[in-house]
């Protein structure tokens, strides 16, 4: 199998600069794609952290009394993550750094930092994610191990969520050849507790990433963002048993909004934790028996990466910020009076502004730094109801 040849590293960040990154991503109001425009617009994050609290102040002026006041990330707690982590051999990579897994880069507002722990190499290989149940079946499991070990033999990295049942038998099964952990809460705080012994062994092959702190606790509404790695950072996802209501059915739409295939194993029809994946099915997944049934679909796609990349809409044809299209308060009012707690797509809302599209951007940025609005995995924008 031809492997893709990886991204060129986008940067290089100094230590300065990268505690600066981590300071403005866990800064509250700044949001996946607030990051990113704020840093193209300012071209470092020291840059842009110097200039976010006046940016936060005009939006809350535009608010009234419901803004809050920007407060960066303070430099101290961010040096004591980057501490924390590298205690455990554990890097904070960039986007388009290695470590990074390549595909990520290029769903809807990546998370533009991830630690990783492992062997960095290994994010360069074609992906394939494999989930399931945690109550998985015997069979399911089996199964699972068996699709996971041929892909692996074929030179895929076979990517998962480290939870109990179908991912830590996708997980075992390609061990031997590398596997990819995609976790919840931090690296410190592997969650399930049982699995920190399989964490061990499978970063002494492959990898394991997180866009949490190292020592974060999952908590439940952790997971869906989880999910949303496993499947962005993979060509096509693979359900093993999956109930009617199941993590699993998340990953697989997310996986179908980022543009990547849908695959899915029949199970018996009167088993609920088949209901799920037969549904996929139904639904136009592809059905998959075992390893070869996958091949036959990725070789095409891993030879059109960027075709695969384009329809993750990782920039959504948004403009760049322009500090010639900076708003008054009268753009800043336009912005607020069109938006509510129902989604708006951007450029539904330049359209209705009758603004130029930069323009907008550069309200909204304000506005989610002061707490105003917030957008949707989606990119739509909302009111917030604090």
């Amino acid at each position: 199998m031809n492997v893709p040849k990886p991204d060129a590293v986008a940067r290089a960040l100094t230590e300065a600069e990268r505690l600066a990154w981590l300071c403005l991503w866990r800064s509250d109001g700044v949001g996946p794609r607030t990051f990113q425009l704020l840093l193209t617009a300012y071209g470092s994050a020291t840059a842009a952290l110097e200039a976010a609290p006046d940016l936060a102040a005009r939006g809350a002026a535009a608010g009234g009394g419901s803004a809050r006041r920007f407060i960066p990330f303070p430099a101290d707690e961010a040096q004591r993550e980057l501490e924390s982590g590298q205690a455990i051999g554990a890097e904070l990579v960039a986007s388009g750094e290695p470590g990074y897994p390549p595909l990520l880069k290029h769903i809807y507002d990546p998370p533009p930092l991830l630690w990783f722990k492992g062997r960095k190499e290994t994010v360069e290989k074609p992906t394939v994610a494999i989930v399931g149940s945690r109550n998985a079946s015997g069979f399911g499991r089996k199964h699972a191990r068996a699709i996971a070990a041929d892909l692996a033999a074929e030179g895929c990295l076979i990517v998962s969520g480290l939870a109990r049942g179908i991912d830590a038998a996708a997980h075992d099964g390609s061990l031997e050849h590398g596997t990819l952990a995609v976790l919840g809460g931090g690296l410190r705080r592997v969650y399930p507790p049982e699995h920190v012994r399989l964490l061990e062994k499978l970063t002494a092959t492959g990898g394991a990433i997180t866009e949490m702190p190292p020592d974060w606790t999952a908590r439940g509404r952790d997971f869906p963002r989880r999910n949303r790695l496993v499947s962005g950072s993979a060509f096509c996802v693979v359900v093993v048993e999956a109930a009617r209501r199941s993590g699993s059915l998340i990953t697989a739409r997310l996986a179908g909004e980022q543009g990547r295939e849908v695959f899915a194993v029949p199970g018996f029809p009167l088993d609920p934790r088949s209901e799920g994946t037969n549904g996929l099915i139904r639904n136009g997944a592809v059905l998959t028996r075992d390893a070869a049934d996958v091949l036959e679909v990725l070789g095409p796609m891993i030879g059109a990466t960027h075709t695969v990349a384009q329809n993750g809409g990782f920039s959504g044809g948004e403009p760049a910020l322009d500090f010639s299209t900076q708003p008054d308060g009268g753009a800043r009012a336009a912005v607020l009076t069109l938006l509510s707690t129902a989604p708006l797509p951007v450029d539904d809302l330049v359209r209705e502004a009758k603004l130029p599209a930069a323009t907008v951007q550069w309200v909204l940025v304000e506005l989610e730094m002061a707490h105003l609005i917030s957008r949707t995995p989606r990119g739509d924008v909302v009111l917030s109801d604090t």
